[in-house]
């Protein structure tokens, strides 16, 4: 069995050139296709003699997997051509709105879709990790999340500080929407028992920080994860386009390619 062929979405971008650096590594995937924004100025020119194309149907034809670390539109409008193609699709952007996320769901019906807020295996283990301490330490603990990121990233709080909150609210048996907190400011009164709260800082050129604190009485539990290259994510993101090739329809979740599920 020959290789897979990949199409990189923003393959001219620090995540693209990371995920091509990953791709040339695995014995099973081939960058194949580049695919870039209209008007970015790698439009034209070859990566790895591979042609940059803004067309996303002709950056995606005979392709089997994509792997696209963008924005919610880019994203959006990439995956609709993919389900058209049949082409399976992995994506690490994060900002959606539950509008978007719907669709995004509605197009996993057409082709197998992994979406994935931290492709990193240490993230999605701290995740695991989360969850379980959530459950086990019960409602006498205060659970606050911090956040540090790059002076470039476009949404807050990360998508990553998110998915460790939705685990503290799995881990509590809670709906994250009815519970998340993500600003204070003035007088707010007591902080209600059953809130998880999380900071966002934005900085410098940090790849990503994420610090989950959970609060007792006379003690606190502090699971923290710090990133200092982009390299873990593109690995990880080729692993799961490598599991995905192939699947059924539907979107997947990263723990299974992990082993986490």
């Amino acid at each position: 069995m020959g290789q897979a062929s990949v199409c990189v979405v923003g393959a001219a971008g620090r995540m693209g050139e990371r995920v091509r650096a990953a791709l040339a590594d695995h014995p099973d995937l081939a960058f194949a296709r580049a695919l870039e924004g209209p008007g970015h100025p790698a439009v034209g020119t070859r990566l790895a003699d591979i042609p940059v194309v803004d067309d996303p149907a002709s950056a995606l034809a005979g392709c089997d997997v994509a792997i696209d670390f963008s924005t919610p539109a880019s994203t959006l409008l990439n995956l609709r051509a993919a389900a058209d193609a049949g082409v399976a699709y992995v994506t690490g952007t994060t900002g959606f709105s539950e509008a978007e996320l719907a669709e995004i769901a509605a197009l996993a019906e057409r082709i197998p879709v992994l979406h994935a807020p931290n492709f990193s295996v240490s993230v999605n283990l701290l995740a695991w990790l989360v969850r379980e301490a959530a459950r086990k330490l019960g409602p006498g603990y205060d659970a606050e999340l911090v956040e540090l990121h790059h002076r470039a990233k476009r949404d807050a709080p990360s998508g990553t500080a998110l998915h460790l909150a939705a685990a503290v609210a799995e881990g509590r048996g809670q709906h994250l929407a009815d519970h998340l907190v993500c600003a204070r400011e003035g007088e707010i009164g007591a902080r209600p028992a059953d809130a998880i709260g999380v900071q966002t800082l934005r900085g410098g050129d940090n790849p990503g920080e994420h610090s989950v604190f959970f609060i007792g009485q006379g003690e606190r539990l502090e699971l923290i994860h710090r990133a200092s290259t982009r390299d873990h994510f593109a690995v990880g993101a080729v692993r799961s386009a490598a599991w995905l090739v192939g699947r059924a329809p539907g979107l997947h979740h990263i723990e299974r390619v992990l082993g986490l599920a």
